[in-house]
């Protein structure tokens, strides 16, 4: 049966990276002192540089809120065509009662 995987922190793999930029730890040893693939470290590598905007965002909670201001908008659209779905539906039931009783 092969060894299971250890799945590192995203603090563990920041720690890691610094060694290596910092230190001028070599990717190899890097690797084999935490069973890592060269692979694995240059795509952390690579998502470190790719997201490292957000971290000089001014206002990383801004992205939440125009998440939940999203989420608002789309809930008071969906409740708005219940309600038109609900008042087309109590017309089609009048609609039918009258044309039963003619």
């Amino acid at each position: 049966m092969g060894e299971q995987r250890k799945r590192l922190t995203a603090e563990e793999k920041v720690a890691i990276l610094r060694r290596h930029f910092l230190e001028k730890a070599p990717v190899s040893t890097l690797c084999d002192e935490h069973g890592l693939n060269p692979t694995v470290f240059y795509r952390w590598q690579k998502e470190f540089f790719e997201n490292g905007a957000a971290a000089f965002e001014r206002h990383p909670e801004g992205r939440e809120r125009k998440l939940e201001e999203k989420v608002q908008h789309l809930e008071s659209r969906l409740a708005k065509k219940d309600e038109v779905m609900a008042e087309l539906l109590m017309e089609h039931v009048a609609l039918k009662k009258s044309l039963g009783e003619a």
